[in-house]
């Protein structure tokens, strides 16, 4: 074999290398933030759901010790609770029910690049649903 032969085959393995770290470097930061707006999106959502079920009637309780929720109060607490995070742009179309039994709240998450990919693919989105009873 000839020097002249192998005259820049390690610098094509080496840009090809550096193009693989670049892309699972991407990936590796898309599922990062993945998870992590999703912790967050969940946190808000478990303190939404408890604000909300901090809304006792209190007059049920007085008249016969039942706990029992005031679903207009309830709904109001945890969308004063969503509405005061500083995270606002993710929280978009956020969904709270409220019964005189339990607080819903659903929060859906936006599409990272790789669920927009698999979208294709019939993959949806997620949402993070929590529930106080």
């Amino acid at each position: 074999m000839n020097e002249r032969d192998d005259a820049g085959t390690i610098t094509l393995w080496v840009l090809g290398l550096c193009l693989m770290l670049f892309a699972l470097g991407g990936i590796s930061l898309d599922l990062w933030r993945s998870f992590s707006e999703r912790r967050s999106l969940a946190a808000t959502a478990d303190a939404a759901a408890l604000a909300g079920a901090s809304a006792i009637d209190e007059d049920e309780y007085r008249a016969s010790g039942a706990l029992v929720l005031e679903p207009s109060q309830a709904e109001a607490r945890a969308r004063a609770h969503v509405a005061a995070q500083l995270d606002r742009p993710s929280l978009r179309g956020v969904a709270v029910h409220a019964d005189r039994e339990a607080v819903t709240v659903l929060v859906p998450m936006a599409a990272t690049l790789l669920q927009k990919v698999n979208g294709h693919m019939g993959v949806r989105g997620a949402a993070l649903k929590a529930s106080v009873r």
